[in-house]
C-alpha cells in the first residue's frame, strides 16, 4: 500500500468517562503510591539516574521511592506532540491529539494457517507474510510486532522481526520484543542505516519501542535498559500496563488504574529525567482476571472502560497513548470475537486513543489468525464512519433535492443522490444477500476475510527496500550473534 493510511480524525462523536475531579483523585493516588511502596526498577543504570535526582532507592531490593513533586516538575518536558515516522513518508503519523491509528497485535506465539486451518508455532515467515499484507491494508498505520520469529536465535529473534517488517512494509513499525541494552543498540543500528543516519533517523524515528511493566509496580530490567537505549536515540519510547483485577492489581476498577498509572508513570519518569525533551508514549492494556480460571480475558467490560478512561489519564499529563484494543479472548473469529473487538475498538476511538493495538490476534494476544485481521479491519472500518457523526448544512439538508422529488418519488437518480453516494458506508464482510443466495452458497464472511488475506499474498508488492541495506541489516544482525557467543 503507497497511498495514505486511513485514520479516524477530528470526530463528532466523543464519550466522558471520569470527571476532572476523578482524575485528580486518580493523580494523586498515584503520587502516594509512587512516593510508598514506590516501583521496583531492576537496572543498576535506572538506579543511578534515580538516584542522582533526589528519589529514594534501595539498591538490595531495587526499589525505588518517587517523590510526587519529582514526577510532576519530569513529565511536562515529554513533548505532546510529535510524529511517528514511516519508510514511506505520506504514511506518516502525526501524535497529535486528532487521529487514530489502527496496529497490528503483538506479540502471539502460534498461528493459524491460512491454507490448512491448522494451528502451528509463529516463525520469521509468519512476521513476514502479516507485514506484508499489513502493508496493503489501508486500515492498519502501523505495523507492531505480530507474532514471536520462534525459528531465530532468542537473543536476536526482535532483530529478525524487525527486518522481516522492514522488508514487506513501508509503514511505521514498533517493537515489543527487544528486551535488553544490546539488542536495542543493534535495533536502533539498523534503523539508522534506513533512514540514513542517526541524525537522521532522530528527525525521521522510523521505529519506535514498547516495553511492558511487570505488575504490581515493577519493571524489568532488560526492558528499561533496551528504553533507555531508544530514548537516547531520539526514539520514542512507550510503557505499558498489564494490570489485571484481583491478581496483579486490586478487584477494583479504580484502584487498577492506580497500580497501572503508578508504573507506566515511573518509566516516563525515568525517560525524562535521563533524556528531558524525549518522545514518549502511556501504553495500557489492563483487564479483569476472570473469576473461574484465573486467566486473562481479553475483553469484557472491565477492559471497555480501561480502553476509554485510561486515554483520559494520558491527556490529563499530556502524552500520546498506545491502548490495547480488539486482542480477543475468543478462539476463533465468531461471535465473541466481534463483540469483544467492535466494543474495545470503539470505547478507545471514542476518546481518540492516538494509537490502538491491534488486529489479528485471537485468544486472548496467543494466536494469529488472517481472517481475523481482515474481520478487525472492518470493524475499525465501520467505528471511523460511526466516529464521523452527522453533518448538518445547507447540502446535507438536501432541501432542493427533496422538493424536486416530492412525495411518492425517487431519489436513487437525482444528482445529490450521485453526489453523495459515496458518503455511505460499504460494507465488504457483512452479509446483506438475500436469504436464498445464502442459503445456496452458505459461504461467509470468515471465508471472504481468507480469500481476501489469500489474494493480498499472492498479489500485493511492498515498497522495496534497497537491497544493499537490507545486506547492511543482515551484517548488523550478524554482528549481534556473533557478540553474543564470545
Amino acid at each position: 500500500m503507497k497511498g495514505k493510511v486511513k485514520s479516524i480524525t477530528n470526530p463528532r462523536l466523543r464519550l466522558d468517562i471520569l470527571s476532572p475531579e476523578e482524575v485528580r483523585q486518580i493523580h494523586s493516588a498515584t503520587l502516594e503510591i509512587l512516593e510508598s511502596p514506590g516501583v521496583k526498577f531492576p537496572s543498576s543504570r535506572a538506579l543511578d539516574i534515580w538516584e542522582a535526582h533526589g528519589a529514594g532507592v534501595n539498591r538490595e531490593t531495587s526499589e525505588v521511592k518517587i517523590p510526587g513533586g519529582l514526577v510532576e516538575e519530569a513529565l511536562p518536558k515529554a513533548p505532546a506532540v510529535y510524529t511517528l515516522a514511516a519508510r514511506n513518508p505520506a504514511q506518516d503519523l502525526p501524535l497529535d491529539g486528532n487521529h487514530v491509528y489502527l496496529g497490528t497485535d503483538g506479540c502471539g506465539v502460534e498461528t493459524i494457517d491460512i491454507h490448512t486451518g491448522e494451528l502451528q508455532r509463529s516463525c520469521l515467515k509468519d512476521v513476514e507474510d502479516i507485514a506484508r499484507v499489513a502493508d496493503f491494508l489501508e486500515q492498519v498505520a502501523f505495523n507492531w510486532v505480530p507474532v514471536s520469529a520462534q525459528d531465530c536465535p532468542p537473543e536476536t529473534r526482535g532483530l529478525h522481526e524487525l527486518l522481516a517488517i522492514w522488508k514487506n512494509s513501508s509503514k511505521h513499525a514498533q517493537t515489543e520484543s527487544i528486551y535488553s541494552e544490546q539488542e536495542a543498540r543493534k535495533a536502533v543500528e539498523m534503523a539508522a542505516v534506513i533512514a540514513g543516519g542517526k541524525k537522521a533517523l532522530r528527525k525521521r524515528p522510523l521505529l519506535s519501542f514498547m516495553e511492558c511493566s511487570v505488575s504490581p509496580l515493577a519493571h524489568d530490567g532488560g526492558s528499561l535498559e533496551a528504553a533507555l537505549v531508544g530514548a537516547e536515540a531520539g526514539l520514542p519510547v512507550g510503557f505499558m500496563t498489564m494490570a489485571s483485577c484481583a491478581s496483579t492489581a486490586p478487584a477494583t476498577l479504580a484502584g487498577n488504574l492506580v497500580v497501572g498509572n503508578a508504573e507506566v508513570l515511573s518509566g516516563l519518569v525515568l525517560i525524562q529525567l535521563a533524556f528531558p525533551g524525549a518522545p514518549v508514549f502511556y501504553a495500557a492494556a489492563q483487564t479483569a482476571m476472570d473469576l473461574r480460571t484465573g486467566a486473562y480475558t481479553g475483553g469484557g467490560p472491565e477492559d471497555f472502560l480501561f480502553g476509554a478512561t485510561t486515554n483520559v489519564l494520558s491527556d490529563f499529563y499530556n502524552i500520546p497513548l498506545s491502548m490495547g484494543s480488539f486482542a480477543t479472548g475468543a478462539k476463533e473469529p465468531d461471535w465473541q470475537a466481534g463483540i469483544e473487538n467492535s466494543l474495545s475498538t470503539f470505547m478507545a476511538s471514542a476518546v481518540m486513543s492516538d494509537m490502538l493495538l491491534g488486529v489479528g490476534l485471537l485468544s486472548g494476544s496467543l494466536i494469529w489468525s488472517f481472517e481475523q485481521m481482515i474481520m478487525d479491519c472492518e470493524i475499525f472500518d465501520i467505528v471511523s464512519k460511526m466516529m464521523e457523526g452527522i453533518v448538518v448544512n445547507e447540502d446535507t439538508l438536501a432541501l432542493e433535492a427533496i422538493r424536486d422529488i416530492g412525495p411518492g418519488g425517487t431519489f436513487l437518480t437525482h444528482k445529490h443522490t450521485k453526489d453523495h453516494l459515496r458518503d455511505l458506508w460499504r460494507s465488504t464482510l457483512m452479509d446483506r444477500r438475500p436469504y436464498q443466495v445464502w442459503k445456496e452458497s452458505k459461504d461467509r464472511a470468515r471465508d471472504w476475510a481468507r480469500e481476501k488475506a489469500k489474494n493480498i499474498l499472492k498479489t500485493h508488492v511492498p515498497e522495496a527496500l534497497d537491497p544493499r541495506i537490507i545486506k547492511e541489516l543482515e551484517i548488523i544482525i550478524k554482528s549481534a550473534e556473533t557478540d553474543k557467543h564470545k
